[in-house]
């Protein structure tokens, strides 16, 4: 089953960004739905050793994928609302991460790192941001803080086991693939930016999605 998911992923994402490239903003659209949807179907699909875990993950996969169709539409308003779907997933994947691990596995040196990354992300961000000061100041905030919490639960899993390989991947991916996001939005809209993004996006999602059977 996980072997046809991935299999039909990689066609339908190849299928979106041509479409992208194309201009076909509705086909787009629906190709995109259908692409977000597989990975709340990889989580469903997986062993649930940790329920808690399982059912914060979920549901912050669907809080995604509602940011996902939010973000492919062209109104002002979507792009927020996509944001803070996004904002919220991320949230839930906080929770999920904290579930399975203690506080005192968060409290090491990759805050530092993050934190001066995100840093120096939002000042190159913050000239353009206008009254998406706070929302995006709120954002990084909240994606950093996920990154944190992946590297805690990769720690607490122990890097002998695949899950937390695939925790910390994931939130690796998905952090990195929304600087390209940002930088489509707030600084050159290019195709570039899709090619590099999404597939990075993706991967990460889906191994976010694949950690729920390995945690």
């Amino acid at each position: 089953m996980n072997t046809v998911i991935v299999a039909l992923a990689v066609v339908l994402l190849a299928a979106l960004l041509w479409s992208i490239h194309d201009g076909a903003a509705s086909r787009a659209l629906w190709i995109k739905t259908a692409l977000s949807a597989l990975f709340l179907l990889t989580a469903l699909v997986q062993p649930r050793p940790v329920a808690g875990y399982f059912y914060l993950l979920l549901a912050g996969l669907f809080l995604c994928l509602v940011g996902d169709v939010l973000l492919a539409l062209p109104q002002k308003r979507a792009f927020a609302a996509g944001l803070a779907a996004f904002l919220l997933g991320h949230v839930l994947y906080v929770l999920a991460f904290a579930y399975v691990t203690r506080l005192s596995g968060w409290l090491s040196w990759p805050i530092l790192l993050v934190a001066a990354l995100s840093g120096a992300v939002f000042l190159w961000l913050r000239p353009r941001l206008g009254r998406m000061f706070w929302p995006v100041l709120a954002y990084v905030a909240v994606i950093s803080v996920m990154v944190v919490g992946a590297s805690a639960a990769f720690r607490h899993v122990g890097p002998g086991r695949l899950g937390g390989w695939l925790v910390l991947g994931g939130a690796a991916l998905f952090y990195v693939s929304d600087l390209f996001v940002a930088r489509d939005r707030f600084v050159a809209q290019t195709f570039i930016n899709r090619l590099a993004g999404l597939p990075l996006y993706y991967a990460g999602q889906f191994l976010l999605a694949f950690s729920v059977g390995g945690i």
